[in-house]
């Protein structure tokens, strides 16, 4: 089915709605909306702010949401609006928002970076867990400022409770999950609780531990090449998609009348699998600026064909330990509000094994530092301002090394500020980035500076209605990877090679969004557009087969496009809506890499009564038919999704839930234009089946 823009245009009419942003340790609650919608709080603003004051379609994800969800960060968020997946397998996936990923999309925990080496390659998991979140963000317009530049598409914000910020109730507070689901036999279990020692000291523990097999997808079929024929083979399930995971949190604080101060210690673990790494390009050397093959049978070596770990292919096995600490002071000293301190180490290393063989190891060592200040307000306008430091050192040994041992340094300073003037509601941001590489070779170091800036106009030019205007010039240092590489990557069937003539990235702005909210009756719509200069991407210059020889390059580059829901609350149980996103993207006029394709759906809510709840969706994804050179077309598929659930109220505040989701009802083959295996179908049908008991 082919899909016209206009098409999609004229059915969406409304977006996503807004949240209520809040300051992070306000303890009455803000007003909700008329539908009488949970009152969200964004940790990511710092600000003290009313629901009416901003109009981006900021999104949070509760932890209710998540624990029925995706188990990696990419596929507990594909289905919020205009919010896709670059899924790797089962054990990897990052979200694409607006049709940008990798460095365009920041992924940070509770404010801080993650320090894993996801931004280098999609099978590269993050190391952030969404089954141990509160809840995760998904941030818009200038407060992505206070983080880091270049997430035109959004930020993703993390948020856990692995350091405790207030005293349990009654002396502790806790839960316990179990999940199962029949696509891949996952089997996970996860625990928690937070203990007060004494009236100013709480323990928090918390661990999780996940084993899931090969997915099993629909209509799946298998070609085998050989000398002089090929055969193909009908399987059941996808090979190489297997992933186990532990992880361990702990954490201590002492929490005081005026703010608290705390610190953690997590570890974690995981293997996965790697489906469609392929070592049959191994022979491809370069001469020059072109790919040269010979056959691919008379290299020497170790033998890739070996298998290992449950008779798969090659597979991951990562581990890493951070050292978090958090702390909060209200009324630090005269003229500020809050003082907000952090400060992290982290030590990764994940090793990709084939045979029994580790070929390629990656090390990474990062620490991390920023201070906020919250400010009282000068003419009516309040804000925050801050600094932040972080160094990374990334070293990669083996077969698929393909950078050299570097460090970067990044040095910060940021702020927000916003003021309330009649009808009008001001935000303005800004941020300055200077930026250091140290590179263990002959190519040159880099040394560079970035100044980004940011506004937000929202005008409740009516009762009920806001009109919102969002503009930015946002600036992007170049990576380690888009300087330096050079090398094959198999994952992505790729020669990579760096460009340590870049400059920064630059990006002009702008997004247009309508509000309403009414009784019973909401909706909301953005329009967004944002044009680049120096985009940095990977730009192919020869191919041989499915190999490709890219070098990172600079040219003109623009995304745009739009998001709208339309909800309407028919009584106290049901609410329906309507939804639907849509994104292109140009590079130097050409089509851009995975862009995913338009998407239009409908979604049913239902609380029955104060124990039973129900969901219903049905989405329709298109074809995607506009794609770079070097894809092909990704067909497009219809997806039903339908829940139960039942809570039970206990004594003392504790509560059970069951829950039941049927995922991809129609058992459809799914392909996924944003991923490197857009080849290889996902899920097919699934059972998930849980419980959670909350103490």
């Amino acid at each position: 089915m082919t899909f016209a823009k206009s098409a999609l245009t004229l059915s969406i009419s409304t977006i996503f709605s807004t949240v209520v942003w809040a300051d992070t340790t306000t303890t009455d609650a803000t007003e909700p909306y008329t539908q009488t919608l949970e009152t969200i709080t964004v940790v990511g603003h710092p600000l003290v702010a009313s629901s009416a004051d901003f109009g981006i379609a900021d999104q949070t994800v509760s932890r209710e949401k998540l624990q029925q969800g995706g188990t990696t960060l990419g596929e507990a968020l594909k289905n919020e609006l205009g919010v896709y997946s670059n899924t790797f397998g089962a054990g990897s996936s990052r979200p694409v928002i607006r049709g940008q990923e990798g460095a365009r999309v920041k992924v940070t925990q509770n404010a801080t970076e993650t320090m894993d080496v996801s931004s280098l390659s999609p099978d590269h998991a993050v190391t952030v867990d969404p089954q141990l979140a509160q809840k995760i963000e998904v941030i818009r317009g200038p407060s992505t400022l206070l983080y880091g530049a270049g997430s035109v598409g959004g930020l993703v914000n993390v948020i856990d409770t692995k350091i405790p910020t207030k005293m349990p109730k009654d002396g502790y507070e806790g839960n316990i999950g179990l999940r199962y689901n029949t696509g891949n036999d996952e089997k996970m279990a996860h625990a928690g609780a937070t203990v007060g020692l004494g009236s100013n000291v709480a323990l928090r523990v918390e661990g999780l531990k996940r084993d899931a097999n090969d997915y099993i997808a629909p209509n799946y079929i298998v070609t085998e090449e050989h000398d002089d024929h090929a055969h193909s083979t009908k399987q059941r399930r996808v090979a190489n998609t297997f992933s186990e995971s532990e992880n361990i949190n702990l954490g201590l604080s002492w929490i005081g009348e005026r703010g608290f101060a705390g610190v953690s210690y997590s570890h974690r673990q995981d293997q996965y699998g790697l489906p469609g790494h392929s070592h049959e390009y191994e022979s491809c050397h370069l001469h020059d600026l072109s790919l040269h093959c010979g056959g691919h049978d008379d290299h020497s070596g170790h033998d890739h064909d070996e298998e290992e770990h449950g008779d798969s292919g090659p597979w991951i096995d990562m581990k890493t330990e951070r050292y978090d600490f958090r702390s909060e002071l209200n009324d630090p000293f005269v003229g500020f509000k809050k003082l907000r301190a952090q400060a992290s180490y982290t030590d990764y290393q994940h090793d990709e094994i084939e045979g029994s063989e580790a070929m390629t190891t990656f090390k990474s060592k990062g620490y991390e530092g920023r201070v906020e200040l919250v400010h009282d307000p000068i003419a009516e306008w309040e804000g925050v301002l801050g600094v932040q430091a972080s160094q990374q050192k990334l070293d990669i040994t083996g077969e698929e090394a393909v950078l050299a041992p570097n460090k970067t340094q990044k040095y910060s300073l940021f702020a927000l500020e916003h003021r309330q003037w009649n009808d009008f509601h001001f935000e303005l941001g800004t941020r300055f980035d200077h930026q250091e590489i140290d590179i263990d070779s002959t190519q040159k170091d880099f040394d560079g500076n970035a100044w980004s800036y940011s506004g937000a106009i929202n005008w409740e030019f009516a009762p009920n209605y806001k009109l919102s205007l969002v503009g930015s010039h946002q600036e992007r240092l170049p990576l380690a990877q888009e300087l330096y590489a050079d090398g094959k990557h198999y994952a992505t069937n790729t020669y990579e090679l760096g460009n340590d003539q870049l400059d920064k990235e630059k990006s002009n702005n702008v997004e247009l969004g309508l509000h309403y909210d009414g009784d019973k009756l909401s909706y909301h719509v953005h329009l967004y557009h944002n044009w680049f200069d120096n985009y940095i991407y990977a730009k192919t210059l020869d191919q041989y087969e499915n190999f490709r020889l890219i070098k990172y390059s600079q040219d003109s580059a623009k995304i745009y496009g739009t998001e709208a829901e339309v909800a309407y609350q028919f009584n106290d149980v049901y609410k329906a809506s309507l939804f639907g996103d849509y994104v292109r993207g140009k590079i130097n006029n050409e089509n851009a890499p995975r862009i995913p394709a338009g998407r239009l759906g409908t979604r049913v809510n239902a609380d029955f009564d104060d124990h039973w709840s129900g969901s219903a969706e049905y989405s329709h994804v298109f074809d995607q038919d506009k794609f770079a050179a070097y894809e092909t077309e990704t067909q497009g598929y219809n997806m039903v999704n339908v829940g139960i659930a039942y809570k039970y109220p206990l004594a003392n505040k504790q509560e059970a839930k069951v829950f039941f989701n049927a995922n991809n009802l129609l058992d459809e083959t799914v392909y996924e234009h944003t991923s490197f295996l857009s080849n290889i179908p996902q899920m097919g049908r699934n059972f998930v089946v849980g419980v959670d008991y909350k103490f």
